[in-house]
């Protein structure tokens, strides 16, 4: 090759080009993978957590005759469970008080922990809030037709809860 000195030049610099802080020129930036796993571990676990609040969050409107028959109305979930209190069904004992309740000829009992209280009674619609564990409405929030909240929300329903052994002003048959 003419005018190509290969034989013992001396001007030409082998040593490696580094940047100002000393790394190699063309090196690419080590990746910081432990950041990004946590991150994309705190994003599934809080659409986990926005997903179970959400499902528990929805409790179905359901009649006592709508359950296991009517969708959302499920005994594996949360509901609000409509009746009326049945006549002579309202025990209480060490703190608990159990009932049952019924609509359109179907009866479900109830074990509520703790006292409903107020104007709670015999003959009443109710709503109660809970879940169905064996065959019973474990509640933990009972309403009562009297209460403002039950009349404004659910005025329909205390029209249509009268039941053949009671009448629905709590009075009795």
């Amino acid at each position: 090759m003419a005018g190509h000195d290969t034989a013992g030049n001396d001007d030409l610099d082998l040593t490696p080009r580094t940047n100002v802080d000393g790394t190699a020129v063309g090196r690419t930036p080590q990746r910081h993978w432990l950041p990004i796993v946590v991150l994309a571990l705190v994003v599934v676990a809080g659409g986990v957590i926005v997903t179970q609040f959400l499902r528990s969050a929805v409790d179905y409107y359901c009649n006592v005759d709508e359950v296991g028959v009517r969708d959302g109305c499920d005994a594996d979930r949360r509901i609000r469970l409509q009746g009326t209190v049945d006549e002579g069904s309202i025990d209480q004992r060490n703190g608990v008080t159990s009932f049952s309740i019924s609509f359109n000829g179907e009866t479900i009992p109830v074990v509520y922990d703790g006292e409903p209280g107020g104007i709670f009674k015999e003959c009443i619609p109710v709503v109660v809030h809970g879940v169905i564990e064996q065959g019973a409405l474990r509640g933990d929030r009972v309403e009562v037709k009297h209460s403002d909240e039950y009349v404004a929300v659910n005025d329909e329903r205390v029209a249509d809860a009268k039941d053949l052994g009671c009448d629905a002003s709590g009075s009795g048959a």
